[in-house]
């Protein structure tokens, strides 16, 4: 549906104008980016339709390739624009499928805009009965407003309060570098420019200058925000921006450093370069602003540059490939994990030396069997294998030593190996996020939590805005048995991305934990979103047993193993928690039996988790422990 120019749309006391793009809350006009207001008009002209994800983000970004997080992020900004911090509001998430606008949108002539003194909407004309209703509404949105707020300030605590370097390290963040070729097909070249601007000032002296990770900060490059807000949102100090313009063969490039506390400009250059090979450019280039960085912040002892650039002799279509397997490898569904292994495939295709593109692949192959509730024995012999060959082509990547450690934690069960990989891979670039993230989870499953919570932290600090991160905090804080704190945890990340499902996943247990029932049953009808979802069933079953009400835990068990007949993978991990709800000990533990001996991710948890404690007493579990304890899997 296109835009009426001379008509407004209303809905509640919003008016939104599609010709002068402005948006109105009464008489006060709302700031909105450019892209919070495109979605928000075609939300509004879709008729209360549900918009598809991948249709929103075509109509909004028609000319880019942008990665989801901007789309759901651009989405919470627009909520709380709208008053809005929950499901319950305008904009509602419909689970599998995409975005509606549920408020009832009238056209209205296009006459003023509203002014001080003539508000858009009056009621000089009401009676004295529906001015005391007024009152008594205002009076409740005046509590709600007070609830919203909050849960606001809670959620800033947890998510957007500036996290100074808990090492005291000096905090950078890259922002994407403009594309000002007018060509939207250099964007990839401009994309590139940020992540190798990244790599490589992320290397330059770990120990006192982090760099911010580029899911993060790729959040910027479609919803520009004013520097003093970035800097608050991703706790740094400083921002180098970017822009890239190309004619012809020539090629110019600028960055500026900026220093937010008083938004300075500490230094600003121009570079003008032949693009006859791009990507030894863009080394170029980069090394030069490392070089300009490392002078520019000799105050705070930056040391040498440590060059772990791409190689030269990658092409860039092999890393273009690497680009998209890791962004669709952060989405975390199964289809995304399969779209991320074919561009890793495709990436090493292309170039068979190409070490990042392996690792991304043993990367992709240990977190299926993961979250995919398939047998391990199906793709962590493939990681294993993939990540050995980037170690062979490259030993000093810390990607393909996180994802040994990975898959010695997750399949072997071999703690000490696991361990020496992560902590080899920490040591290598200190500023990777994933392994940070990685040996937090860890740490939580061996109950070291301080540890683990202070990893944790390092990783939120290297990429605050990055889901799964916050989500396995959220994780760690649910195994150390912080349940209040995982529960706030989790709803912040679902405030970002309800459709984020391990966070719902969380948030279910947590409430468990906490006695919150019914709070757990809502969030698994929020979750699956169709009464008929097979593992709706799997989770009624739990939290109806963990309640007490035998018979509704019964049914709903019942249901969930006649849908599981028809489910193409595995079923039997998802009867486990269903089993310990509804007093099937001897059931469980000969699951946790077969699961062990199929090298289930699930027992690399069974330490700490407290979904076990209803059979943690039970002698076979405590033997099935002690073979864990000793650091190795049995074969």
């Amino acid at each position: 549906m296109s835009s009426v120019v001379n008509s407004l749309y209303e809905f509640g006391e919003f008016r939104l104008d599609p010709q002068k793009r402005t948006l109105w809350q009464g008489q006060q006009p709302i700031a909105l980016t450019p892209k919070a207001f495109d979605i928000l008009l075609v939300l509004i002209e879709s008729q209360g339709q549900v918009i598809a994800k991948d249709d929103l983000m075509k109509a909004v970004w028609p000319d880019s390739f942008v990665e989801e997080s901007n789309l759901t992020q651009t989405i919470f900004m627009l909520r709380k624009a709208l008053g809005q911090t929950r499901e319950q509001g305008y904009i509602v998430t419909v689970p599998g499928r995409g975005y509606r606008f549920t408020a009832d949108v009238k056209p209205v002539p296009k006459t003023s805009e509203p002014v001080a003194d003539t508000p858009p909407i009056t009621h000089a004309m009401e009676s004295s009965p529906r001015r005391v209703e007024r009152i008594r509404y205002r009076m409740a949105v005046l509590l709600g407003l007070a609830a919203v707020l909050l849960l606001g300030v809670s959620a800033y605590l947890l998510w957007f309060r500036p996290r100074p370097a808990s090492t005291g390290r000096t905090m950078l963040a890259v922002l994407p570098f403009q594309n000002l070729t007018g060509d939207p097909g250099q964007e990839y070249f401009s994309d590139g420019m940020t992540e190798e601007m990244i790599s490589q000032l992320g290397n330059l002296d770990p120990q006192h200058l982090a760099v911010i990770a580029r899911t993060s900060v790729m959040f910027y490059k479609t919803n520009p925000k004013p520097l003093d807000q970035v800097g608050r949102e991703l706790g740094v100090q400083y921002v180098l921006e970017g822009s890239v313009r190309r004619e012809a063969d020539q090629l110019r490039i600028t960055a500026q450093l900026i220093q937010l506390k008083d938004q300075t400009h500490l230094w600003a250059r121009n570079y003008d370069r032949n693009a006859t090979d791009l990507l030894a450019v863009q080394q170029e280039i980069t090394q030069e602003i490392a070089d300009e960085l490392k002078l520019t912040l000799a105050d705070k002892r930056v040391g040498s540059v440590a060059n772990h650039a791409m190689s030269q002799n990658t092409s860039y279509e092999a890393y273009d490939l690497y680009l998209k397997g890791r962004y669709f490898l952060s989405k975390r569904t199964p289809e995304s994990f399969q779209q991320a292994a074919e561009y890793f495939q495709q990436a090493i295709a292309q170039d068979s030396s190409y070490a990042r593109a392996y690792a991304g692949l043993a990367d992709t192959y240990a977190l299926m069997s993961t979250w995919n509730e398939v047998p391990s024995s199906d793709f962590m012999p493939k990681a294993r294998t993939a990540a050995l060959r980037a170690l062979a082509l490259d030993e000093s990547l810390a990607e393909a030593h996180a994802s040994l450690a990975l898959i010695a934690e997750n399949y072997d069960y071999d703690w000490q190996t696991a361990e020496k990989e992560f902590r080899r891979a920490i040591e290598l670039d200190p500023g990777y996020a994933t392994a940070h993230q990685w040996y937090a989870e860890f740490l939580s499953w061996q109950g070291r939590f301080d540890e683990a919570l202070a990893e944790s932290e390092r990783a939120r600090e290297l990429d605050p805005l990055s889901l799964i991160i916050a989500t396995d905090h959220a994780s760690i804080l649910y195994f150390a048995r912080q349940y209040d704190r995982a529960i706030l945890q989790s709803r912040t990340v679902l405030d970002m991305d309800p459709n984020f499902l391990r966070a719902r996943g969380i948030l279910i247990h947590s409430y468990v934990q906490t006695g919150k029932f019914p709070q757990a049953l809502h969030q698994v009808d929020q979750w699956v979103g169709e009464p008929e979802a097979t593992w709706a069933w799997g989770w009624r079953a739990y939290v109806y047993g963990r309640w007490g009400r035998t018979a509704d835990a019964e049914q709903a068990l019942a249901k969930f193993q006649q849908l599981l007949s028809r489910y193409p993978n595995d079923p039997e991990p998802g009867l486990l928690m269903p089993y310990i709800a509804t007093g099937r000990k001897d059931q469980a533990i000969s699951l946790l039996q077969k699961l062990y001996a199929a090298h289930s991710p699930i027992i690399a948890t069974l330490k700490t988790d407290p979904t076990f404690d209803p059979i943690r007493d039970d002698p076979r579990f405590q033997q099935l422990l002690a073979q864990l304890n000793n650091g190795k899997r049995s074969n």
